[in-house]
Protein backbone atom coordinates (compact mmCIF):
# COMPACT_ATOMS: atom_id res chain seq x y z
CA UNK A 1 0.00 0.00 0.00
CA UNK A 2 1.36 3.37 -0.97
CA UNK A 3 0.28 6.54 0.78
CA UNK A 4 0.43 10.07 -0.60
CA UNK A 5 0.00 13.41 1.13
CA UNK A 6 -2.86 15.22 -0.61
CA UNK A 7 -3.06 18.21 1.73
CA UNK A 8 0.05 18.79 3.85
CA UNK A 9 -0.24 19.90 7.47
CA UNK A 10 0.18 23.44 8.68
CA UNK A 11 3.27 24.04 10.84
CA UNK A 12 2.77 22.32 14.19
CA UNK A 13 5.04 24.64 16.18
CA UNK A 14 4.47 28.40 16.14
CA UNK A 15 7.10 31.11 15.82
CA UNK A 16 6.17 32.26 19.33
CA UNK A 17 6.89 28.79 20.78
CA UNK A 18 10.28 28.62 19.06
CA UNK A 19 11.09 32.23 19.99
CA UNK A 20 10.45 31.43 23.66
CA UNK A 21 12.32 28.10 23.51
CA UNK A 22 15.44 29.55 21.84
CA UNK A 23 15.21 32.83 23.77
CA UNK A 24 15.41 34.89 20.58
CA UNK A 25 13.68 37.88 22.21
CA UNK A 26 11.38 38.41 19.26
CA UNK A 27 14.21 38.68 16.71
CA UNK A 28 11.94 38.38 13.65
CA UNK A 29 14.97 38.48 11.34
CA UNK A 30 15.53 34.86 12.40
CA UNK A 31 11.91 33.85 11.83
CA UNK A 32 12.38 32.44 8.31
CA UNK A 33 15.47 30.48 9.34
CA UNK A 34 13.80 29.08 12.44
CA UNK A 35 10.59 28.22 10.55
CA UNK A 36 12.78 26.26 8.14
CA UNK A 37 14.20 24.33 11.09
CA UNK A 38 10.68 23.61 12.34
CA UNK A 39 9.72 22.30 8.87
CA UNK A 40 12.87 20.15 8.69
CA UNK A 41 12.43 18.70 12.20
CA UNK A 42 8.73 18.05 11.66
CA UNK A 43 9.30 16.56 8.21
CA UNK A 44 11.88 14.19 9.69
CA UNK A 45 9.30 12.56 11.96
CA UNK A 46 5.88 13.29 10.36
CA UNK A 47 3.72 11.45 7.84
CA UNK A 48 4.53 8.85 5.18
CA UNK A 49 8.24 9.69 5.07
CA UNK A 50 8.68 10.31 8.78
CA UNK A 51 10.52 8.37 11.47
CA UNK A 52 7.44 8.11 13.70
CA UNK A 53 5.26 6.26 11.19
CA UNK A 54 2.34 8.50 12.08
CA UNK A 55 0.78 11.83 11.17
CA UNK A 56 1.51 14.72 13.48
CA UNK A 57 -0.14 17.75 11.92
CA UNK A 58 -3.64 17.40 10.48
CA UNK A 59 -3.31 16.36 6.84
CA UNK A 60 -5.23 14.61 4.10
CA UNK A 61 -3.70 11.31 2.99
CA UNK A 62 -4.58 8.94 0.17
CA UNK A 63 -3.87 5.23 0.63
CA UNK A 64 -3.78 3.20 -2.58
CA UNK A 65 -4.09 -0.55 -2.75
CA UNK A 66 -4.95 -3.30 -5.21
CA UNK A 67 -8.57 -4.48 -5.27
CA UNK A 68 -7.41 -8.08 -4.97
CA UNK A 69 -5.49 -7.43 -1.75
CA UNK A 70 -8.24 -5.42 -0.05
CA UNK A 71 -10.28 -7.45 2.37
CA UNK A 72 -13.21 -6.45 4.53
CA UNK A 73 -10.88 -4.53 6.82
CA UNK A 74 -8.00 -2.24 5.93
CA UNK A 75 -5.67 -0.80 8.55
CA UNK A 76 -5.02 2.77 7.49
CA UNK A 77 -1.40 3.79 7.97
CA UNK A 78 -0.08 6.92 9.67
CA UNK A 79 -2.55 7.37 12.54
CA UNK A 80 -4.31 8.95 14.30
CA UNK A 81 -7.14 8.81 11.77
CA UNK A 82 -9.63 11.66 12.16
CA UNK A 83 -12.18 10.94 9.45
CA UNK A 84 -12.80 9.19 6.17
CA UNK A 85 -13.00 11.63 3.25
CA UNK A 86 -13.68 9.38 0.25
CA UNK A 87 -13.28 5.88 -1.13
CA UNK A 88 -12.99 5.31 -4.86
CA UNK A 89 -12.06 2.40 -7.08
CA UNK A 90 -11.63 1.62 -10.74
CA UNK A 91 -14.35 -0.57 -12.17
CA UNK A 92 -13.73 -3.40 -14.68
CA UNK A 93 -13.69 -0.86 -17.53
CA UNK A 94 -11.15 1.39 -15.74
CA UNK A 95 -13.65 4.12 -14.86
CA UNK A 96 -13.35 5.61 -11.38
CA UNK A 97 -16.36 4.90 -9.14
CA UNK A 98 -17.06 6.59 -5.84
CA UNK A 99 -18.10 4.25 -3.05
CA UNK A 100 -20.82 5.28 -0.64
CA UNK A 101 -19.21 6.26 2.67
CA UNK A 102 -22.24 4.80 4.45
CA UNK A 103 -20.89 1.36 3.43
CA UNK A 104 -17.84 1.83 5.65
CA UNK A 105 -17.17 2.19 9.33
CA UNK A 106 -14.04 3.72 10.76
CA UNK A 107 -12.97 1.88 13.92
CA UNK A 108 -9.87 3.65 15.17
CA UNK A 109 -7.52 3.29 12.22
CA UNK A 110 -9.34 0.28 10.75
CA UNK A 111 -11.66 0.86 7.81
CA UNK A 112 -14.31 -1.85 7.84
CA UNK A 113 -16.79 -2.62 5.06
CA UNK A 114 -20.34 -2.91 6.36
CA UNK A 115 -21.18 -5.74 3.95
CA UNK A 116 -19.57 -9.13 3.53
CA UNK A 117 -17.57 -7.96 0.51
CA UNK A 118 -16.02 -4.74 -0.68
CA UNK A 119 -17.89 -2.77 -3.32
CA UNK A 120 -14.93 -3.04 -5.70
CA UNK A 121 -14.90 -6.81 -6.03
CA UNK A 122 -15.14 -7.50 -9.71
CA UNK A 123 -13.51 -4.14 -10.36
CA UNK A 124 -10.26 -3.45 -12.12
CA UNK A 125 -7.25 -5.63 -11.37
CA UNK A 126 -4.92 -2.70 -12.06
CA UNK A 127 -2.39 -1.82 -9.40
CA UNK A 128 -3.66 0.69 -6.84
CA UNK A 129 -7.21 0.56 -8.19
CA UNK A 130 -8.61 1.37 -4.73
CA UNK A 131 -8.02 4.86 -3.29
CA UNK A 132 -8.94 5.80 0.23
CA UNK A 133 -8.69 9.44 1.29
CA UNK A 134 -8.72 10.29 4.96
CA UNK A 135 -7.70 13.01 7.37
CA UNK A 136 -5.10 12.09 9.95
CA UNK A 137 -3.03 13.83 12.59
CA UNK A 138 -3.38 15.47 15.98
CA UNK A 139 -5.65 18.45 16.36
CA UNK A 140 -3.73 19.15 19.58
CA UNK A 141 -0.09 18.09 19.39
CA UNK A 142 0.91 15.92 22.39
CA UNK A 143 3.38 17.72 24.68
CA UNK A 144 6.20 15.13 24.24
CA UNK A 145 6.08 15.48 20.43
CA UNK A 146 6.05 19.25 20.68
CA UNK A 147 8.99 19.18 23.12
CA UNK A 148 10.94 16.81 20.84
CA UNK A 149 10.45 19.12 17.84
CA UNK A 150 11.57 22.11 19.88
CA UNK A 151 14.69 20.21 21.00
CA UNK A 152 15.47 19.26 17.40
CA UNK A 153 15.00 22.89 16.32
CA UNK A 154 17.36 23.95 19.11
CA UNK A 155 19.99 21.45 17.90
CA UNK A 156 19.67 22.71 14.32
CA UNK A 157 19.87 26.31 15.47
CA UNK A 158 23.02 25.74 17.56
CA UNK A 159 24.71 23.48 14.97
CA UNK A 160 24.00 25.35 11.74
CA UNK A 161 26.67 23.61 9.70
CA UNK A 162 27.20 19.90 9.17
CA UNK A 163 30.90 20.37 8.50
CA UNK A 164 33.42 21.59 11.06
CA UNK A 165 37.16 22.14 10.72
CA UNK A 166 38.71 18.74 10.03
CA UNK A 167 35.62 16.59 10.68
CA UNK A 168 32.26 15.80 9.14
CA UNK A 169 29.42 15.78 11.67
CA UNK A 170 25.67 15.36 11.65
CA UNK A 171 23.06 16.50 14.10
CA UNK A 172 21.21 13.24 14.90
CA UNK A 173 18.12 12.95 17.03
CA UNK A 174 19.33 13.09 20.60
CA UNK A 175 18.57 10.32 23.07
CA UNK A 176 16.16 12.71 24.79
CA UNK A 177 14.29 13.34 21.52
CA UNK A 178 14.10 9.60 20.77
CA UNK A 179 12.85 8.88 24.31
CA UNK A 180 10.16 11.56 24.01
CA UNK A 181 9.01 10.19 20.65
CA UNK A 182 9.36 6.43 21.29
CA UNK A 183 5.89 5.92 22.83
CA UNK A 184 4.32 7.43 19.70
CA UNK A 185 6.31 5.46 17.11
CA UNK A 186 4.36 3.09 14.87
CA UNK A 187 6.23 0.16 13.33
CA UNK A 188 5.29 -1.65 10.15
Amino acid sequence: MRVFVITPPEPVISWQDVDAHLKLDGDVEQAALVEGYVAAATGHIDGPDGWLGRSIGVQTLEARCDALTCGNCIRLPFPPVIELVSVSYLDATGVEQMADLEDFELMGRDLVASGSTWAWEGGSVRREAVRIRYRAGYETIPAPIKAAILLMVGDLHRNRETVSAGAMTQVPMSTTVENLLAPFRVFG
